[in-house]
């Protein structure tokens, strides 16, 4: 086995999904260590510099969703210091976290997109809503683990959805329902790996859904037509690529009554539990979750030395 030196697990953060981000980060570091590797847990928290500052590493193996984490801030930092770290660099990572940008080169690169409309102020979002049919997502800008989404099927909500959107920032996203399936394809080492369908007693995989509700059911692979089995797999990996993401990614899509895939957005860290979806469809190809955890950290190791976009 190669000598991979000291890596650090950084896990926790500043954003809205630091108890998720923990799991995920107990449990990378958990299967780093059945794999007798060198490998600390780095609870980064609210001093957040001096943290990084002291994390003498030879590789990092990020855990943090959400801002900071997942936003191209702590990557920016490892690449002034030239440690290398697992997943997408700089560019991609802002680009991801930020759904109006990814959407419109999205939408520039041939992928269907639900169609969506951008409020600033929340004065007047009612009429700014005009043409969208009940129900509609209202999202923030900037945030994941689908914190401050609200799904409105009664227009009298709307202002109070955008509320919650603007408590994550500045900007929020009103988007058109998509009815249909719930579906998720991770990508690893610029392959799509098997379509995850996921069946949830609500009418939106949201926060409730993925970590608190017992009745969310996952099927792996999912049982799609093959030609839906494979679309999905493409559009999967069109997106992570449009984006400029490397390694390993989440997308998440929706697929409607005629067989229309939509692309929602790609997380560039997904969650790492042995319970989260990028695992279940690693294990689902015949890939262990140390094995995954393993084959980040190898991708990474070929990086040391250099800064993201060269060779």
């Amino acid at each position: 086995m190669k000598d991979y030196g000291k890596i650090a697990v950084f896990a926790g953060g500043l954003s809205s999904e630091r108890e998720i981000s923990l799991q995920s980060g107990r449990a990378v570091y958990g299967a780093l260590k059945k794999k007798n590797q060198d490998a600390e847990f780095v609870d980064v928290g609210a001093d957040a510099g001096a943290v990084l500052a002291s994390a003498l590493a030879d590789i990092v193996f990020i855990t943090l969703h959400g801002r900071f984490g997942e936003d191209g801030t702590v990557q920016s930092i490892l690449e002034e210091a030239r440690t290398p770290y697992t997943g997408s660099g700089v560019g991609a990572s802002r680009l991801a976290l930020d759904k109006i940008a990814s959407k419109e080169l999205f939408l520039k690169n041939g992928l269907k997109v639900p169609s969506c409309k951008v409020i600033r102020d929340n004065a007047g979002a009612n009429g700014a809503c005009r043409g969208f049919e009940t129900p509609l997502v209202i999202k923030p800008q900037r945030e994941g683990s689908s914190m401050g989404l609200s799904i409105v099927s009664d227009r009298a909500h709307i202002n109070t959805a955008l509320d919650m959107a603007f408590g994550y920032g500045g900007a929020a996203i009103v988007e058109e329902y998509i009815h249909g399936r719930e579906l998720t394809v991770g990508i690893l080492e610029e392959k799509a790996l098997p379509v995850v369908e996921i069946v949830t007693e609500r009418n939106v995989y949201d926060f409730r859904a993925k970590y608190l509700d017992e009745g969310t059911k996952y099927f792996v692979p999912a049982a799609l037509g093959a030609d839906e089995f494979k679309r999905a797999q493409e559009s999967a990996l069109k997106a992570h690529r449009i984006l400029g993401c490397r390694d390993f990614s989440r997308v998440d899509m929706r697929m409607d009554r005629d067989g229309n895939i939509y692309v929602l957005e790609v997380n560039t860290i997904p969650g790492m539990t042995e319970r989260s979806l990028l695992p279940k469809a690693a294990m689902a190809a015949g890939i262990s979750y140390e094995g995954l955890c393993m084959k980040l950290i190898d991708l990474a190791h070929e990086r040391r030395g250099k800064k993201d976009g060269e060779k």
